[in-house]
C-alpha cells in the first residue's frame, strides 16, 4: 500500500474545514485534516465528533425563496457534504433545515475517515505548515494558528465582535426619517436619521433598560471596550447617556421641522453599496432577538422595520479579509496559506459551510493552474463571498455577516418595485438559479440541477455509496 503523503492540509474539524477537505479529496487530492479534539475541546464544544454543531439544530429555512435557503440550495447542487449529512439527519421543523445533532456529526465524521484521499489526525496544531494549507479554526482559534495570523494580519485580526443590528432598507418609514451628516459633514445623504421627541426617547430607554438580554456563554463572558458598549449597558449608565452618546441629536437639522430641533436621534448607515440595508450606528446589544425586533420598533421610523441581521456582542476571531485576503481566500502576507469558515468574515453555519467549499475549490484550482472559479454575484455564495473579498467604499465597515438578499446586486425599474418584497425575492431565486449551472460546470459538477437544488435533497455526493454502516461512527476510533 502506498504511503499516505498529503498534498495539503486543513487546519480544524468544523463545518468549513471538513467542507474544504472533503472538495480538495474529491478532486483527487491527498488531504490531512488537522483536529485537536479530543486532545483539547474548546470551551464551545462537547465531543470529539466532527462537524459539532454548537449553538442550535437549526441550519435555518430551507425555501429556496429565502436567502438561506437559496445558499443551501447551491451548495446542495455544488455536492456539499455538510448539506448533504445534514438532509441524511434532518428531523421535522417546518421549512428549517433541523437536524439530530449527534446523527449529524457522526455522518461527517464518518464520511471523513472513510475517505481515501483524507487522513484524520487527532493533533493541536501550533505552527502552520510551509505548503498549502487551509485554516479553519473557527471563531475561538487560538494558540500558535492565532499568533500566527496576529503577526500576518496585524490590526486587521479581531478578538471580540460588536455588531449593531441591519434593517431592510424598504422596510423603513422614510416619511419619519431624514438624511443628512452632522455639520452636513460629507455626503448630504450619507445617514438617514430617525429622530425622536423626549417622550419617545424616554420610553425607548425604559423598554431597553427592561428587556431581556441574551446570558452569554462562559467562553463568552463580557469584557466590554469603552467604544463599543452594548446600548443597554450605556442606557444603565444614566436616562440621557444614549442622548449624549449614539443618539445625540447634535448637528442634525431635520429640513421638515428646522425650528425644533429632536431631543434624540438614530442615525442608520448603509451596510452596501447598494443601499439595500442600513445599520443602526453604535447599537451593538445583547437583547434577545425578539426583543430587539419589539423595543427597536419604538423607534418611530423602524416601526415596521425587517431585520437582516441582529445584533450581538460575543468573541468571534475573523479577519478584515478585503484587506488581508486576496481572491483566493488566500493570505497575502503569506499566500500558501487560505482562509475558510467564519474566521473569513461570515457569520452562521451554512455561511461557514459556503466558505469551506470555495476554499477547496480555489485551492484546486491553483494547484492545478486553472483559473479561480469564482461564483458570480448574483449568487447566493457569490454574494457572500464577494462581501468578504470586496474593498469597502467610503464610510462601509467591514463587520461579520449571514447570508442576506443585500449582499446580491439589487433589481432596478418600475417593475422590480411594484413585485414587492416577496417578488423580489423570487427574482433573486431565479436570477442565481440561471447563473447556477455554468459555475458548476466551472467547478467540474455535471449533475442535474432541477433535482439538486430542491428542498430536501438527498443522496447528493459525488462518491454516494454509503460507507459508514448507516451514518454511525464510534467516536473514540474516529
Amino acid at each position: 500500500m502506498d504511503p499516505f503523503v498529503p498534498e495539503v492540509t486543513v487546519i480544524g474539524g468544523g463545518l468549513a474545514g471538513c467542507e474544504a477537505a472533503w472538495q480538495l479529496a474529491e478532486r483527487g487530492h491527498r488531504v490531512d485534516l488537522l483536529e485537536m479534539k479530543p486532545a483539547r475541546l474548546s470551551p464551545a464544544h462537547m465531543t470529539p465528533l466532527l462537524g459539532e454543531l454548537v449553538c442550535s439544530n437549526s441550519l435555518r429555512s430551507d425555501d429556496p425563496e429565502t436567502p438561506a435557503g437559496l445558499l443551501k440550495a447551491e451548495l446542495r447542487a455544488a455536492r456539499s457534504l455538510i448539506i448533504a449529512c445534514a438532509d441524511e439527519a434532518r428531523v421535522a421543523a417546518g421549512d428549517a433545515l433541523a437536524v439530530d445533532r449527534l446523527q449529524f456529526s457522526r455522518r461527517v465524521t464518518a464520511r471523513i475517515v472513510s475517505h481515501p484521499n483524507i487522513r484524520l489526525r487527532r493533533q493541536l496544531c501550533d505552527e502552520l505548515p510551509s505548503g498549502p494549507c487551509i485554516l479553519a479554526g473557527g471563531p475561538l482559534v487560538e494558540g500558535g494558528a492565532a499568533r500566527t495570523l496576529r503577526r500576518l494580519c496585524g490590526d486587521r485580526l479581531y478578538f471580540y465582535d460588536a455588531i449593531a443590528p441591519i434593517v431592510e432598507a424598504d422596510s423603513i418609514d422614510y416619511d419619519l426619517c431624514f438624511r443628512g451628516s452632522r455639520y452636513h459633514q460629507g455626503e448630504e445623504g450619507d445617514y438617514l436619521n430617525c429622530p425622536l421627541s423626549h417622550a419617545e426617547y424616554q420610553a425607548f430607554v425604559a423598554e431597553l433598560l427592561a428587556g431581556r438580554k441574551v446570558t452569554p456563554h462562559r467562553f463568552e463572558e463580557p469584557r466590554y471596550f469603552e467604544g463599543c458598549l452594548p446600548v443597554e449597558v450605556m442606557a444603565e449608565r444614566g436616562p440621557d447617556t444614549l442622548a449624549f452618546g449614539p443618539m445625540k441629536p447634535v448637528g442634525l437639522i431635520d429640513p421638515r421641522k428646522p425650528s425644533e430641533p429632536p431631543y434624540a436621534v438614530v442615525q442608520l448607515r448603509a451596510e452596501n453599496r447598494y443601499h439595500t440595508a442600513y445599520n443602526l450606528v453604535g447599537f451593538q446589544t445583547r437583547l434577545a432577538y425578539p426583543e430587539q425586533k419589539r423595543i427597536f420598533a419604538l423607534i418611530p421610523a423602524l416601526h415596521r422595520a425587517e431585520f437582516v441581521r441582529y445584533g450581538s456582542i460575543h468573541r468571534n476571531s475573523y479577519v478584515e479579509g478585503h484587506k488581508v485576503l486576496d481572491a483566493s481566500l488566500a493570505l497575502r502576507a503569506a499566500p500558501h496559506i487560505h482562509l475558510a469558515g467564519q474566521i473569513t468574515g461570515v457569520e452562521g453555519y451554512i455561511e461557514s459551510t459556503a466558505m469551506g467549499l470555495l476554499a477547496g475549490v480555489f485551492l484546486h484550482d491553483k494547484l492545478t493552474g486553472r483559473p479561480l472559479s469564482l461564483p458570480p454575484q448574483t449568487m447566493a455564495m457569490g454574494g457572500l463571498y464577494h462581501h468578504v473579498v470586496t474593498p469597502r467604499e467610503r464610510g462601509e465597515k467591514y463587520v461579520p455577516m449571514n447570508i442576506n438578499f443585500g449582499l446580491l446586486p439589487p433589481f432596478e425599474g418600475k417593475a422590480a418595485k411594484r413585485a414587492g418584497k416577496r417578488g423580489r425575492r423570487a427574482l433573486h431565486a431565479e436570477r442565481a438559479r440561471e447563473q447556477l449551472p455554468a459555475w458548476l460546470q466551472q467547478i467540474g459538477v455535471t449533475a442535474d440541477v432541477t433535482a439538486d437544488v430542491s428542498a430536501n435533497g438527498s443522496g447528493l455526493l459525488l462518491r454516494d455509496a454509503e460507507q459508514d454502516g448507516g451514518g454511525v461512527v464510534n467516536a473514540a476510533e474516529a
